[in-house]
C-alpha cells in the first residue's frame, strides 16, 4: 500500500512512474523475509545524508546475506535522476531496497548474487514543526542479535514495532517507548529517542539491539559542536519520568516534540526547538 503520493519506482535499469510492481510471488523476499530498505528525504533541493543512507542499505543487505549489486555512490546517482522529476519544493522519501531472488538447497538461505533492487519515490510532506507525540509502555521488547537481525533495516523487524504500536494506541498514545531484553530504554516502536535534564541531551546507548540511526548521530554532532553535553548512556523509564524535554530523531521528520510519556507531560522545550533548527542549518549548508 502506498503511503504517499507521486510515486515512481526504479527496477531493471529504468525509472517508471507509479507504484510499478517489482516482487514475485516466488521471490524469497516474497515468501521468506529476505528484504531490507532505508529511507532519506529529499526537500527544498537537498538530501541530507543521502549517500549515508545508500551505504547502510547495502550493510543491512550483507546482515541479511543478500547480496547487494549496485554500489552506494552510483545508488546516490540513481536517486537523484528520479528526483528530477519533482518540483524542488516537493518532499520525497527516498527509500532504496533490496531482496533475495532465491535461496539455496534447503531454500531459507538466499542463493549469493540473485537479488532484486529498487528504489521507490514517494512525495510524502514533512510533518509540521508544531506535531508532538506520546508515548506509552508496551510489553514487546526489541530483540537481541541472536534472536532477530537487528544489525539491519530490515522489513521482518516490522511486525514487531507495529505491535507496539497497536498496544499502545489502543491505550489513547501515539508512539511506544521500547525497552530491551534488559529492560533499559531502546528507542521508540519508530525512530531514535533522546531526553533532556537540567541543559544536557541524553539518548539510549547503542547496544546492538537497535539502529543508532543516520540522522541521531546528525544530531549528536551538532548539538556537541554547539556546546551541548551529549551522554549516550544507560536510561531506564525511571529517567524519562523524571527528564525536562523528550524528544524523537527519525528520517521521516528529523525531530518530533514527545509531549507525554504515560502520566508524566512535558513540554516542547528549547532543546527540542534547537536540535531542529541546527539539524537544518546543518543540511542547507551542505
Amino acid at each position: 500500500m502506498a503511503t504517499g503520493k507521486n510515486i515512481r519506482t526504479y527496477f531493471n535499469g529504468a525509472w517508471h512512474d507509479g507504484d510499478a510492481p517489482i516482487m514475485r510471488a516466488a521471490d524469497h523476499g516474497a515468501w521468506l523475509g529476505s528484504s531490507v530498505f532505508d529511507g532519506a528525504r529529499y526537500v527544498n533541493g537537498i538530501a541530507p545524508d543521502l549517500l549515508a543512507h545508500c551505504q547502510r542499505v547495502n550493510r543491512s543487505a550483507e546482515a541479511l546475506m543478500v547480496t547487494p549489486t549496485v554500489t552506494p555512490e552510483d545508488m546516490v546517482q540513481i536517486v537523484w535522476d528520479g528526483l528530477a522529476a519533482y518540483p524542488k519544493e516537493a518532499a520525497v522519501y527516498i527509500r532504496p531496497m533490496y531482496w533475495a531472488l532465491d535461496g539455496d538447497q534447503t531454500a531459507i538461505v538466499p542463493q549469493a548474487g540473485r537479488t532484486g533492487f529498487a528504489v521507490c519515490l514517494e512525495e510524502i510532506p514533512f510533518a509540521a514543526d508544531t506535531a508532538t507525540v506520546t508515548l506509552g509502555k508496551t510489553r514487546f521488547r526489541r530483540p537481541v542479535l541472536e534472536d532477530a537481525v537487528v544489525d539491519a533495516k530490515a522489513g521482518c523487524l516490522y511486525p514487531n514495532n507495529a505491535r507496539m504500536i497497536a498496544e499502545v494506541r489502543a491505550r489513547g498514545f501515539g508512539n511506544a517507548l521500547v525497552t530491551d531484553a534488559m529492560g533499559n530504554v531502546a528507542e521508540s516502536a519508530t525512530a531514535n529517542v533522546f531526553m533532556v535534564k537540567d541543559g544536557e541531551v541524553f539518548t539510549p546507548i547503542a547496544n546492538g539491539t537497535f539502529l543508532a540511526g543516520i540522522t541521531r548521530a546528525r544530531h549528536m554532532s551538532n548539538l556537541r559542536s554547539d556546546g551541548v553535553k551529549v551522554h549516550e548512556t544507560v536510561l531506564t523509564f525511571a529517567d524519562f519520568e523524571d527528564a525536562d524535554e523528550v524528544f524523537l530523531s527519525g528520517n521521516m521528520s528529523k525531530v518530533t516534540a514527545v509531549t507525554g510519556f504515560e502520566d508524566t507531560s512535558y513540554q516542547v522545550g528549547p532543546m527540542t526547538r534547537r536540535t531542529r533548527e541546527l539539524y537544518w542549518d546543518w543540511a542547507h549548508s551542505e
